[in-house]
């Protein structure tokens, strides 16, 4: 039986001081002990990646002020844990596709949206990033935080 994946976006946002300082905006979420991810959601049938982006970005930080910079050029898989599966039903997992944006304004983020998802936000650096991130998606931060390094971007 194969598996079904949600197409997902995910964003690694710049701070505003890109390219003077490379720090990494990352947000602690609200549902589980002390764990920090980037910005991601599902694209929404009919969708395209950009634009759902672009309406992830607004639900979960209050703001899409930003300034797309680049994008990892394929698609990324990973399976949930069988906690999260049954948060999911109908996905084994996420098909993420990632982007690197700047944002425009720090002032703009307001994580009290109409449904949080995060209590807590902070710019780290690169190398920080999968210090708090769940241990599921700790392989592909990694690979996609070596592409942009390597693009010379971080």
């Amino acid at each position: 039986m194969s598996k079904r994946y949600r197409p997902n976006v995910a964003a690694i946002i710049l701070s505003p001081s890109y390219p003077l300082e490379s720090k990494i905006f990352i947000a602690k979420r609200n549902d589980l002990e002390d764990a920090w991810q980037f910005p991601q959601g599902g694209i929404d049938e009919g969708e395209d990646a950009k634009t759902a982006l672009l309406r992830e970005l607004e639900e979960e930080i209050g703001t899409c002020n930003v300034e797309i910079i680049d994008e990892y050029p394929e698609w990324i898989s990973y399976d949930f844990p069988e906690a999260v599966a049954k948060k999911m039903p109908g996905f084994d997992g996420q098909n993420q596709k990632y982007f690197l944006l700047k944002l425009k304004s720090v002032s703009d983020i307001n994580l009290n949206t109409k449904d949080p998802e995060f209590e807590d936000f902070k710019f780290v650096d690169s190398r920080e990033v999968v210090n708090g991130a769940v241990s599921f998606k700790k392989v592909v931060y990694l690979e996609v935080i070596k592409y942009f390094r390597k693009k010379g971007y971080l």
